[in-house]
């Protein structure tokens, strides 16, 4: 079968690590971009035609995919498209997934072949066989699959769309926006769809003015008997990084071998963009443990239970604890930081002291100097 895909790089923000970035371009996991999850799902699947829909914010994240070489995509006409429906809007207005398709028409409408429509959201990250999720949707003979997964409604998350399943694994409540019980199951905002209907239907929604996928396609539509759900019930890691608790709290998971090899190894690799750098240096004198570090950092200190990205330096005598620090960022000598999220190229001047909580680390934005 033919497959166009479609991901959502989510211009929602999680406070200042969004501020001038798409959740999509987010970095994650010492060396990846929240990004490259979806693009990595749909290339394992044989998914050659790909569109990232994203209104504004882009810059980096078209600069992290390139021509998509990575991912065994061409960046072309047919191949890999960055789709910016706002970009000559006279408005800013985002009222919805399904205003994006409209705005986004002519992708969805070129390549005659293409029979299914994947929808991958990039705050959502997961490592999916695609190809199984495709199979059992055409098996199921229904408008829509929706891939779930349990554990994740508690009572306290709020869902963009949760659903509820009788012994069958059929459909028989949905709710959005909406804190969830634990009886739920959350969507992980992946959509197999018929890209006919998909057109059609978005079509119809736009003229009706509805505008949300989850709200007024799929509870909209099964509500009113319109639309039929198949659910697709995900066993593997789903990281659902939609604040910035769960982004750290998510990050700092990665130190556990099952679940980094869950997320980056499971049904596939998860590809990025290449950046070849010189082995981590650790110093005589460093402590490290229980630490995730990618290549070309420098460390003479102590670090412990940390996500460390590439070429971070950690200065003498200095202590890291339950942190996060990104590309090229500097700890001084003697510096204390715990439970905090350094962005790209900050520097922490020698003796300073950052302590944050699990609940609310300290984040320090990009290229500061504290």
């Amino acid at each position: 079968m033919n497959v166009m895909g479609i991901i959502f790089a989510n211009d929602a923000s999680i406070g200042e690590l969004t501020n001038k970035r798409t959740m999509a371009s987010l970095p994650f996991g010492g060396r990846y971009r929240q990004v490259d999850f979806a693009l990595s799902n749909l290339s394992c699947a044989g998914v050659r035609h790909v569109g990232i829909i994203s209104r504004h914010n882009y810059q980096s994240l078209m600069n992290h995919i390139g021509d998509g070489e990575e991912w065994g995509l061409e960046l072309e006409e047919g191949g890999l498209e960055f789709l910016t429906p706002y970009a000559q809007s006279a408005t800013d207005t985002y009222r919805g997934k399904l205003e994006s398709l409209r705005h986004a028409m002519d992708f969805l409408e070129y390549g005659a072949d293409d029979e299914l429509v994947v929808m991958i959201d990039s705050a959502v990250l997961s490592n999916v066989d695609l190809i199984d999720i495709l199979n059992k949707h055409v098996e199921s003979g229904k408008d829509v699959t929706v891939v779930t997964k349990s554990g994740i409604a508690n009572g306290k998350k709020k869902l963009d769309l949760a659903l509820k399943l009788d012994e069958n694994g059929e459909v028989t409540d949905m709710v959005v926006d909406y804190v969830a019980p634990s009886d739920y199951v959350a969507s992980m905002d992946i959509f197999v769809l018929d890209k006919k209907w998909l057109i059609q239907q978005t079509k119809e929604m736009i003229a009706r003015d509805k505008f949300h996928m989850d709200r007024d396609l799929v509870m909209g539509g099964w509500q009113r008997g319109k639309v039929s759900v198949n659910i697709y019930e995900f066993d593997g890691v789903a990281m659902f990084n939609e604040s910035v608790e769960e982004y750290f709290y998510n990050s700092l998971s990665l130190i556990r071998k099952d679940i980094r090899h869950d997320v980056f190894h499971g049904n596939h690799p998860v590809y990025t963009k290449v950046r070849d750098r010189v082995p981590t240096y650790y110093g005589e004198s460093c402590d490290v443990e229980n630490c995730l570090a990618a290549d070309g950092c420098m460390l003479e200190g102590k670090v412990g239970n940390s996500v460390l990205f590439r070429q971070v330096t950690v200065g003498k005598d200095a202590e890291v604890q339950n942190c996060v620090i990104m590309n090229d960022s500097v700890v001084g000598e003697g510096a204390e930081l715990k439970y905090v999220i350094l962005d790209k190229n900050v520097t922490v001047t020698p003796g300073a002291k950052l302590i944050g909580t699990k609940q609310s680390p300290v984040i320090v934005k990009r290229g500061e100097t504290v």
